[in-house]
């Protein structure tokens, strides 16, 4: 089975945008908000079907873990009020979806999280959406305030009512941030690579996973620069007296295969063990053309590993399933429940 781990629902009908747009012009005078969109069956079906549906069977690809669009959430755009309802609307979507589609998309959720705003309702929204629409797993902004970096670093105490949530659920977060409001970050070059590598630093650096040994975390984009600094990292480490990164994050943090080119998906393979590897495209995501110097799109990434002949058929294994079903235990549970 292929588990892609990583996809957003970026072909979402455009009502839906556009109803975000219009909450966020009325800047938090609910009278001013229009009607939620009434969105049909038949409207996801034609959204999905000649997509993102058609492309990742067409890829191979089994499962996708499907979630609101990342850049999408804004976090930074409205306040937590409107951010509350915007992110229900955008999970109960993602459950239709998953409800058309079950043997195709299982969900994770968006959070309602704003920009010096506790994570209160961040908690109760990752509650309902486990419990109530059987998501397994959440997008966690490191960043609500878009680029600006305002709010504390992820291994701050005020984290950790979230990641006991978390751990109650048996659910890992990827780490996710969303758009860019700061010229200096265009969003999905340098915002969402930044986000992944300051992320990773920020877990180096502290005891969070002392403090929760069970708690799991996704870092997208191939982890951003830490496979191709992972010397500096490691040093870095040992500079600072910490353990080892094997011991450090290797049982907590894990990393997707969003890496568009084959050295590039590579030295990621070369670098991170195995078991902290799982497979994921984001199709359609940031980059959907096609590559001039191999005719193929940069997001097929499925083809870049079954390309390494370093990797075994049990490490090709790991990679596009057996990880997934490790680091989301909820996801695997429903897979075994569907197999039975």
């Amino acid at each position: 089975m292929i588990i892609d781990v990583h996809g957003h629902f970026t072909t979402v009908p455009a009502a839906v945008p556009q109803w975000r747009a219009a909450q966020v012009a009325a800047k938090g005078k609910v009278a001013q908000v229009p009607p939620q969109p009434v969105i049909s069956d038949d409207e996801l079906r034609a959204a999905l079907e000649d997509a993102q549906l058609r492309t990742q069977r067409e890829r191979g690809i089994d499962l996708t873990i499907f979630s609101p669009q990342a850049s999408a959430m804004a976090h930074h755009e409205a306040d937590l009020a409107a951010n509350i309802v915007w992110s229900r609307l955008c999970n109960d979507i993602i459950a239709r979806v998953v409800g058309l589609y079950p043997r195709d998309f299982i969900g994770v959720c968006q959070l309602p999280q704003a920009p010096g705003e506790g994570l209160d309702a961040s908690i109760a929204e990752l509650e309902r959406c486990v419990l109530e629409l059987g998501f397994v797993g959440c997008n966690l902004n490191p960043d609500p305030s878009g680029g600006h970096w305002s709010g504390p670093p992820l291994f701050d105490r005020s984290w950790y009512p979230f990641y006991e949530k978390m751990v109650e659920l048996n659910v890992p977060a990827m780490v996710h941030v969303s758009s860019s409001c700061n010229p200096n970050f265009q969003t999905t070059g340098a915002h969402y690579i930044n986000g992944d590598t300051t992320a990773f630093m920020q877990f180096l650096t502290s005891n969070l996973f002392r403090d929760f040994p069970d708690l799991k975390f996704v870092i997208p984009h191939g982890g951003g620069a830490a496979p191709y600094h992972w010397g500096r990292y490691r040093g870095l480490a040992q500079a600072m007296k910490r353990p080892p990164l094997a011991e450090l994050l290797l049982n907590n943090v894990f990393f997707d295969t969003c890496v568009y080119h084959h050295p590039g998906a590579e030295l990621l393979a070369q670098v991170v063990p195995v078991k902290n590897i799982l497979f994921a495209s984001e199709t359609f995501g940031a980059v959907r053309g096609i590559d001039p110097e191999t005719g193929h799109h940069f997001d097929d990434t499925k083809r870049y590993f079954d390309a390494m002949d370093f990797l075994s058929e049990a490490d090709r294994q790991a990679i596009f399933e057996n990880n997934a079903r490790h680091v989301y235990p909820r996801l695997h549970k429903t897979l075994l429940e569907a197999d039975a």
